[in-house]
């Protein structure tokens, strides 16, 4: 056993140093052989280079129509009467029309969730002091689109603005409020 660790080293370096010319592969005469020269013999190119001309690019060419983004949408008609008519909810204030009448104001607004409501007219005159106590006017939650109240006993060529409070309209998912209150522009009522 001791034999063979010394001789495995010892037969080792002969092939480490003289490589395959230990076994006779080299030249006979010692000298290596034609293909092992210290400079290298010209070869192919490593980059093959093809004269030529440049190819376009390829264009697009549409032909026809183009096709929609959206597919085709129809809508429900709208019913005849009140809710044909197109109301523009502020996120803040429900919408007021106002007709004025002969001593009176007609009121008519979009309805808002079941809610309850009243309405009252302020006076527009300056008052110093202390403010007159507004009359509220109950409206009870109608069933169409809209909701259509009469205020009464008003003076004729006084301005007036009506207020509208929707108390019970309720609140979006995250909380905030539906619109409930509303005001009109200064109205007239006729003589």
């Amino acid at each position: 056993m001791r034999l063979i660790k010394f001789l495995l080293p010892v037969l080792a370096i002969p092939f480490a140093v003289g490589g395959c010319g230990v076994l006779g592969l080299g030249s006979a005469t010692g000298t290596p052989a034609s293909s092992a020269s210290a400079t290298p013999a010209p070869g192919d190119a490593w980059i093959v280079v093809a004269s030529g001309s440049a190819t376009p690019s390829p264009k697009v060419t549409y032909s026809g129509s183009l096709k929609p983004a959206l597919p085709p949408v129809s809508f429900l008609p709208t019913p005849p009467g009140d809710c044909a008519k197109e109301w523009t909810v502020d996120p803040v204030l429900i919408p007021l029309e106002v007709t004025p009448g002969v001593g009176k104001l007609t009121v008519t607004w979009p309805r808002q969730y079941d809610s309850d409501y009243r309405i009252t007219a302020v006076k527009q005159p300056l008052v110093s002091g202390k403010q007159p106590a507004y009359t509220w006017q109950y409206v009870p939650a109608g069933t169409g689109c809209t909701i259509t109240a009469t205020i009464s006993g008003l003076l004729p060529g006084v301005p007036y603005v009506v207020w509208l409070d929707a108390p019970n309209t309720g609140h979006e998912r995250d909380g905030t409020r539906h619109p409930y209150s509303g005001r009109s522009e200064v109205v007239y009522p006729l003589q």
